[in-house]
C-alpha cells in the first residue's frame, strides 16, 4: 500500500512495525483534522506533517517530481477522506482523466499517440507509487512534437483564402468526433476548425459594417477578398498569442495536470498545487497578495498596466500610470531583465514579491519618454473579494451585504476576516436604521470553514451550525458559541447555483434555524466536502532540497445540516425560486468528475418547526405571474436548444442565415437581467461619499448602478419587505 521508500526509511525497525508506526502518524493527522477551529488546524497539520514525515523517512531521490509522486501517493491513500485502492481500475480511470486533460478539444494528438501512451493505460497505479515518470516523459515527448507540428499547421492553413463554398459541417463538441488517424486527417480538422473561425469573425465584420451604415459584403462581391484577409490576419494574431501562451507552460505545469489525474479520481475537490499555483490559491483564499498593486495585460508584444490598486504601492509612489508599457524589470539593485516578447505571467512572477521588497521597473510612457520606477512592494488587498454593503429603497431601510467570498488568512490574524468584515458591515446598517437585511452569496463559492460557522452565528444566540465527520471517526458538530446575534431582524439570504461550500453551510443553517428565507436557483452548487492544504515542502521535511514542491489540496472530511441532512449533490434548495438562464443546463458538483456520494448523520439537535410563511407562498405566486421572468425561463430553454445543436455548416451562405436566424431569436432576450423598474440604492453610511478617494466613488457608483437595475435583487427587496419584523412577530 506504501511506497518502498518509506519503509527504507527506517531499517532499524521491523517491515511490519515500520507500517504500523506510519498508520499511528496518520491517525494523529486526522485527529488534528478533527480540531474544533481549523484556522489553527492548518498550521498545526502542516507543522505536524513536516516533522513527522523528515523524522520518519528521507526519500531515496532528490528529484522534485517523483518526491511529490511519493507525498501525494501516501496522502491519497492514508488522508484522504475516502482512499481507494490503487489497482488496474484506478490506473484506467487517470489514464483517461490526463487524456482528456492534455488534450480535451482533440486539437494535437493522432490516434497513434492515444494507442502509444495506452500502453501504459493499466500501470499508472505503479507508476505514482514506484515514483516512475516513463509515461509522463512520454506524453511530454508527443505533446512537444504534436504541437509544434500543429503550429506550423494553422500558420499554413491561414496564409491563404479558405474555401467557403463547401457543403461541409463542423462538429463543436469533441466528445462527438474522434482523434485524428493521421497527419492528412488533423489537417482537415484545422481546415474546418479556422473556417469556422474566420466565417465567426465575418460575420462579425458584415454586422459592424451595416451598423456603420457601410456596404455589406458577401461572397463574391467586390471588396470581399480583402474582408475575408483581414478576418484571416486576426485570427492568425490570436492563434499566435494563443500558442504563445501554451508554449510558456513549463514542465511544472504539464507535471501538475498529470498529478491531478491522480488526484481528480478520488474527488474533484482533492488538486494538487506546482509552486506557482500555489500562490495563485493562497491569494484567492486571502483576498490579498505581496506585490506592487498593478493589473498588467498583454497588448502584442509588450506588456501594459491596464489598472492600479487604490492605497496599493505603487498607487502611493506616484509614478506608475495605466498605459505605461514595462520594457525591463530589476530586482532592487540587480541587472535589469529585458521583459519586451515575455508572457504577461512571466512578468508577473517578476514584478510580485515579498512585502518590503524592492522592484524597479523601466517603463516606456505614454509620449514615447522611458523612466526607472522604483516601487517597494506591500500588501495588496483586492477589494472586490471583500464583504461591502448598501442601503436599498427609497427610505434606505433595507440593508444589502455583498459577500464574494469566505476569506480569511491562517497565517496572520491582524489580517482581514470575513466575520468580522460581515459584523462590521451590519454594525454601519443597523446605525442607520435597517429594518431588514439581504444577504447576497450569490457566486460564493466558499473557503474557510470556521468562517462560515462564524458568519452563521451572527444571526442567531449560540447552537450548532454544521456537523463535519472524519473518515473513521465520530462526527463533530461545529457550534457557535457568541452569546447573542448580530442581526436578529428579517433576514433573506440570496443564492445561485455558483453558491457553493461554505456558503451552503451557512445558508442551510440559517434555514434549518427558520432564521432566513432562501431566495435563488432550484439548488445551490452541491459541495458537501472539506478540504485542507498539505504543504509538501514542510511535509518532505528538512533533509530533501528538492524544493519548491507546491502543496496539495486534500478532502478529509464531509459535512452535514444540523438537521442530519447533506448539501453534498443535493444542495440549499431555494424557499423561494427565481427563474435563471441556465437552469436547463446541468451544473454543479452533480455534474462534475467523481463527486462523493450522498448521505447523512444524526442529528445535532431537536427539529425546529417552521412555521408557515404565507409571503413566501405569495412571492412564488408572483414571480410566475412577472413577464420578465417568464422570459427568463423562455430564456433557459431556447439556450438549451442551441446549446444541443453542435453541427455549424460551414459554407458562407448558409453559416450567415443560421446565425442571422440565432441573432433574431436572440433580440427578445436583450437586458434579460435588467429589471424595469429601478431599485434606490445609496451608500451604508452617508459620510462614506466624501471619504472614499474619487478611484472608489467611480467603483461604488458602477456597482450601484449594477443593483439597482438587478432583476433578482429586485424581486428580493419585495420578498423581504413582506416579512414581519420582529416587533410584528412578538405582538
Amino acid at each position: 500500500m506504501f511506497s518502498p521508500n518509506w519503509t527504507n526509511a527506517m531499517p532499524s525497525l521491523p517491515l511490519g512495525a515500520r507500517f504500523m508506526y506510519f498508520r499511528r502518524m496518520l491517525a494523529l493527522i486526522r485527529i488534528l483534522f478533527m480540531k474544533k477551529n481549523l484556522k489553527f488546524t492548518l498550521p498545526a497539520l502542516v507543522l505536524f506533517a513536516g516533522l513527522v514525515l523528515s523524522f520518519s523517512w528521507k526519500p531515496a531521490t532528490d528529484d522534485q517530481e517523483k518526491v511529490v509522486m511519493l507525498l501525494v501517493h501516501d496522502a491519497l491513500s492514508g488522508i484522504h477522506y475516502q482512499p481507494k485502492p490503487f489497482d488496474d481500475a484506478l490506473s484506467e480511470e487517470v489514464f483517461a482523466f490526463f487524456l482528456e486533460s492534455m488534450d480535451a478539444e482533440k486539437r494535437f494528438l493522432l490516434q497513434e499517440d492515444v494507442e502509444a501512451m495506452a500502453v501504459y493505460r493499466d500501470r499508472l497505479d505503479d507508476a505514482l507509487i514506484q515514483s516512475d515518470l516513463t509515461f509522463f516523459n512520454l506524453t511530454q515527448e508527443l505533446w512537444n512534437k504534436r504541437f509544434k507540428e500543429t503550429q506550423q499547421l494553422y500558420q499554413d492553413i491561414l496564409s491563404a483564402p479558405l474555401d467557403y463554398g463547401r457543403s461541409a459541417t463542423f462538429e463543436t463538441d469533441a466528445e462527438k468526433r474522434p482523434y485524428a488517424a493521421d497527419a492528412e486527417g488533423m489537417k482537415a480538422y484545422w481546415t474546418d476548425y479556422l473556417t469556422f473561425r474566420v466565417l465567426s469573425r465575418l460575420y462579425d465584420r458584415s454586422i459592424a459594417a451595416d451598423s456603420a451604415g457601410q456596404a455589406k459584403f458577401t461572397l463574391g462581391d467586390e471588396g470581399f477578398a480583402e474582408e475575408e484577409k483581414k478576418a484571416r490576419e486576426k485570427e492568425l494574431d490570436i492563434h499566435n498569442e494563443w500558442f504563445s501562451s501554451m508554449s510558456d507552460m513549463e514542465r511544472a505545469d504539464w507535471f501538475g495536470l498529470y498529478i491531478n489525474a491522480y488526484t481528480g479520481v478520488f474527488d474533484p475537490h482533492t488538486q494538487y498545487f506546482p509552486p506557482r499555483q500555489q500562490e495563485n490559491f493562497e491569494i484567492e483564499m486571502t483576498g490579498q497578495l505581496e506585490g506592487i498593486g498593478a493589473s498588467l495585460q498583454q497588448d502584442g508584444e509588450f506588456t501594459v498596466v491596464t489598472s492600479i490598486v487604490t492605497g496599493s504601492a505603487c498607487w502611493r509612489q506616484g509614478d506608475l500610470e495605466v498605459g505605461d508599457k514595462l520594457l525591463k524589470v530589476a530586482q532592487g539593485e540587480a541587472e535589469p531583465e529585458d521583459i519586451v516578447g515575455m508572457s504577461t505571467n512571466k512578468v508577473v512572477s517578476k514584478v510580485r514579491g515579498k512585502k518590503g521588497t524592492e522592484v524597479r521597473l523601466t517603463v516606456r510612457k505614454k509620449d514615447g519618454t522611458e523612466k526607472i520606477i522604483s516601487i517597494v512592494r506591500d500588501i495588496v488587498e483586492i477589494e472586490a473579494t471583500f464583504a461591502r454593503s448598501a442601503r436599498l429603497g427609497a427610505e434606505g431601510k433595507t440593508g444589502y451585504i455583498r459577500l464574494p467570498k469566505f476569506y480569511v488568512d491562517f497565517y496572520d490574524d491582524n489580517n482581514r476576516n470575513c466575520a468580522e468584515d460581515v459584523k462590521k458591515e451590519i454594525d454601519i446598517l443597523k446605525a442607520q436604521g435597517m429594518e431588514r437585511l439581504i444577504f447576497d452569496l450569490r457566486g460564493n463559492g466558499g473557503g474557510s470553514l470556521p468562517a462560515a460557522v462564524d458568519i452563521a452565528g451572527l444571526f442567531f444566540d449560540k447552537g450548532p451550525v454544521v456537523q463535519v465527520k472524519t473518515s473513521g471517526q465520530r462526527v463533530r458538530s461545529y457550534d457557535d458559541r457568541a452569546a447573542g446575534a448580530a442581526w436578529e431582524g428579517p433576514l433573506l439570504v440570496m443564492v445561485n447555483e455558483g453558491t457553493a461550500s461554505a456558503s451552503e453551510i451557512v445558508a442551510a443553517a440559517l434555514q434549518d434555524y427558520d432564521r432566513a428565507i432562501v431566495v435563488g436557483t432550484r439548488q445551490t452548487f452541491g459541495k458537501g466536502s472539506v478540504q485542507n492544504m498539505l504543504d509538501l515542502d514542510r511535509a518532505a521535511g528538512p533533509f530533501n532540497t528538492s524544493k519548491p514542491l507546491g502543496a496539495l489540496k486534500l478532502t478529509i472530511q464531509k459535512y452535514y445540516r444540523v438537521t442530519g441532512g447533506t448539501t453534498q449533490l443535493q444542495g440549499v434548495e431555494s424557499d423561494v425560486v427565481l427563474p435563471h438562464p441556465y437552469q436547463e443546463i446541468p451544473y454543479g458538483e452533480r455534474e462534475l468528475e467523481n463527486p462523493l456520494a450522498v448521505d447523512g448523520v444524526d442529528p445535532a439537535m431537536d427539529k425546529i418547526r417552521h412555521t408557515a410563511k404565507p409571503y413566501v407562498a405569495e412571492a412564488q405566486a408572483r414571480i410566475e405571474a412577472n413577464p420578465e421572468f417568464s422570459r427568463i425561463a423562455t430564456y433557459a430553454h431556447w439556450l438549451k436548444m442551441q446549446q444541443d445543436q453542435t453541427l455549424v455548416p460551414l459554407r458562407y451562405d448558409l453559416y450567415f442565415a443560421r446565425e442571422a436566424r440565432m441573432e433574431e431569436d436572440s433580440k427578445v432576450y436583450d437586458d434579460l437581467l435588467k429589471s424595469t423598474d429601478t431599485l434606490a440604492v445609496s451608500y451604508a453610511y452617508p459620510e462614506q461619499e466624501t471619504t472614499l478617494d474619487s478611484a472608489k466613488v467611480t467603483e461604488y457608483t458602477r456597482w450601484f448602478k449594477n443593483l439597482s437595475t438587478d432583476i433578482y435583487l429586485g424581486e428580493a427587496v419585495r420578498i423581504v419587505q413582506a416579512m414581519p419584523r420582529q416587533s410584528e412577530n412578538q405582538d
